[in-house]
C-alpha cells in the first residue's frame, strides 16, 4: 500500500465515523471540543520524540494525524474549508518560504535560512494582521505564548538591553508580589504572580533557553525523584500520607543524591 492509499483509507474511516451511521461521540465533536485533545496529543508526541521511542512515535503521529483529518473534515461539513485546502495551503507555504530550494535564492547556512524564513513570514503577517502580536495564537500554552510575545516585541526594541535589567525587573515584581500578599489581596496577588512568571520567562528567553522545554525537564526530574522517594518510604514501611515533613524531606534529599 502506498502512502497516498493509506492516507485515503484513514480519511474514509474518519468520514464514516462522522457519517450518519457512525460513532455518536465522533459525530458530536466540534472545533472547540477537540482543542484540548489536540494539545494533549501534541504533548504526548513530544514526549515520545524526546525518548526516541519508535513505536510510540508511530502511534502518537497517528493520533495527531487523526485529529488533523477530523478537523479538516469538520471544515468540509460546514463548507468553511476542505482537507484539500489544508494540504494545498501548507504545500504552497513550504514552497513560498523556501526560495533557496524552489526559487533563485542561494543560501549556505541554516542561519541564513532562518533569516529569510522570518523575513518572508513577517511580510505575510504584515498583510494579514493589524497588530504585531496578532499572529501569536492565544491558545498556546502560557509559557510558550509569553516567550513568543517577548521575542516579537524585542525585535522592535521593546526589551531590556542586558540581562541585568531583566533580573532587576524580577526583583521589582517579587517585591510587588510580597506587598500584595501582605495586604491579603487575592486578586492583586494573582496578578503579581503572573507578572513574576512573565519576567522569569523573559530571563529564560534572553539566555536562549526554551522555557517550555526547561520546565518540562524539571517536571520530569521532580517526578523521577518523587517516585524514588515514594519507593524508599515504602521499603521502610512508611506510608506517604502519614509520613512527617522531616521524613519526607530526608528521603527527598536521599532521592536527589541519586537522580
Amino acid at each position: 500500500m502506498s502512502s497516498a492509499e493509506a492516507f485515503l483509507e484513514l480519511v474514509n474511516t474518519v468520514r464514516e465515523l462522522r457519517g450518519p451511521g457512525g460513532c455518536p461521540w465522533d459525530k458530536e465533536q466540534t472545533f472547540n471540543s477537540l482543542t484540548p485533545y489536540v494539545i494533549e496529543e501534541a504533548y504526548e508526541l513530544v514526549d515520545v520524540l524526546k525518548k526516541n521511542d519508535s513505536d510510540g512515535i508511530t502511534e502518537e503521529l497517528g493520533d495527531v494525524l487523526l485529529h488533523v483529518i477530523m478537523i479538516a473534515l469538520m471544515g468540509e461539513e460546514t463548507h468553511q474549508f476542505s482537507l484539500v485546502d489544508v494540504i494545498r495551503s501548507i504545500n504552497a507555504k513550504m514552497i513560498r518560504r523556501h526560495p533557496h530550494v524552489f526559487g533563485p535564492l542561494t543560501v549556505s547556512t541554516s542561519d541564513e535560512v532562518i533569516h529569510h524564513w522570518e523575513s518572508i513570514k513577517s511580510a505575510e503577517n504584515s498583510m494579514q494582521s493589524k497588530g504585531l502580536l496578532d499572529s501569536i495564537p492565544r491558545h498556546l500554552p502560557a509559557i510558550m505564548q509569553a516567550q513568543k510575545i517577548q521575542k516579537k516585541v524585542s525585535k522592535i526594541g521593546f526589551d531590556w538591553p542586558t540581562i541585568s535589567g531583566t533580573l532587576q525587573k524580577l526583583e521589582e515584581e517579587l517585591d510587588e508580589l510580597k506587598t500584595a500578599l501582605t495586604a491579603g489581596d487575592r486578586v492583586a496577588t494573582t496578578d503579581e504572580f503572573g507578572d513574576v512568571l512573565f519576567t522569569v520567562v523573559n530571563i529564560g528567553r534572553k539566555l536562549n533557553i526554551d522555557c517550555e522545554a526547561a520546565l518540562q525537564s524539571t517536571n520530569g526530574k521532580f517526578r523521577d525523584r518523587f517516585t524514588k522517594m515514594e519507593s524508599n518510604l515504602a521499603n521502610r514501611n512508611i506510608r506517604l500520607d502519614t509520613a512527617s515533613f522531616d521524613q519526607l524531606d530526608a528521603h527527598w534529599k536521599e532521592a536527589k543524591e541519586t537522580l
